[in-house]
């Protein structure tokens, strides 16, 4: 079946791929649950089961990989939407959740927190607010140019962005080469092995804060394919718009990276891909993108820590996955404007 030709269906089928997605990373580590003792086990907080699986699975279940996979694909939702958003905003397919200087900012702001031998809670603060501060400066940069458009907003990002990893780069060259700089380099490159619950909460809560405005304006969000005289003469102030677009998509982007350090191409990717099998229709790509960004994010993170003993990072492998599938994307869709 062609799911561009039913997009109204495109949500039920994503949704049942993010659900299977989540089927089989409960099922696969190195402590492999079978599927009917996983349905077992998660029915039996509802329903009076009689017990036929082990203790250990059970902890591992609730304990271990339940909060890991809401992590993962809150994470991989929070990546995806904030591409998506910035490429519709700046009607750019090679925009992704790094454009604005927001990723950069917050892996500084970790970084800086890690030099100074602050705790764990202290260094996603820390990664947070630095990300909702580089948006801040990037407002005020924009504002006072007499150009308010898309391009100086993405090249005021890309000198913010390069602001920001020059002075991370820095603090790694400055830092203690025993402890202070592997924790930095490790933070860098993505994982979610040392998360806790709490970040789950943060994550949900910015996340569905975040979404709930972009799907409320999705459809004004389509009019920026347009441009901006256009979009104005249907009514829609297209200054307002971007700046409350750019805001929600800095706070993914913001709360991703203070939880599991940076974790590239989601953002970029996933939001080609949606199109591709859905269209370019707001309403429909937001939802859609989230739940392929929730599965792709969940069945990365089910490789990282089950292929090898140590732990990969998810930058490492997200990067291994994303680069050949962005140039099956070149390849098919090169000529296609969006």
């Amino acid at each position: 079946m062609d799911i561009r030709k039913h997009s109204g269906k495109a949500v039920l089928f994503f949704f049942i791929l993010f659900l299977a997605v989540i089927a089989l990373s409960f099922s696969t580590g190195r402590y492999p649950i079978n599927v009917i003792d996983l349905v077992k086990i998660l029915l039996s907080k509802v329903f009076p089961i009689q017990k036929s699986w082990s203790d250990a699975a059970e902890t591992i279940v609730f304990n271990i990989r339940l909060p890991r996979i809401l992590l993962s694909s809150v994470i991989g939702a929070s990546l995806a939407l904030s591409g998506l958003t910035l490429q519709q905003v700046f009607r750019n397919p090679m925009a992704s959740q790094d454009t604005l200087g927001s990723s950069s900012a917050s892996a500084f702001g970790a970084s800086l927190a890690l030099l100074l031998g602050f705790g764990y809670a202290a260094v996603s603060i820390m990664a947070f607010f630095f990300g909702i501060l580089s948006l801040a400066l990037l407002m005020l940069f924009a504002s006072n140019l007499k150009r308010y458009d898309t391009l100086t907003l993405i090249l005021s990002g890309i000198m913010l962005s390069s602001l920001f990893t020059s002075a991370t780069s820095f603090i790694k060259l400055i830092a203690d080469t025993e402890e202070t700089l592997p924790a930095i380099t490790y933070f860098l490159m993505g994982s979610l092995s040392s998360f806790r619950n709490s970040d789950l909460i943060l994550c949900f809560i910015i996340t569905l804060l975040s979404s709930i405005p972009l799907l409320i304006i999705s459809w004004r969000i389509n009019l920026l394919s347009l441009s901006d005289e256009e979009a104005e003469s249907m009514g829609v102030d297209t200054k307002k718009l971007r700046i409350t677009a750019i805001t929600c998509s800095t706070l993914l982007t913001s709360s991703a990276v203070a939880v599991s350090g940076q974790i590239g191409w989601v953002g970029l990717v996933i939001p080609h891909f949606t199109r591709m099998m859905v269209g370019s229709d707001t309403k429909i790509t937001i939802p859609s993108s989230m739940l392929l960004g929730a599965s792709f994010l969940t069945f990365v993170d089910m490789i990282s820590r089950s292929i090898s003993t140590s732990e990969i990072p998810l930058g490492i492998l997200t990067s291994f996955v994303g680069a050949p599938l962005f140039l099956y994307l070149i390849k098919k869709e090169g000529k296609r404007e969006y």
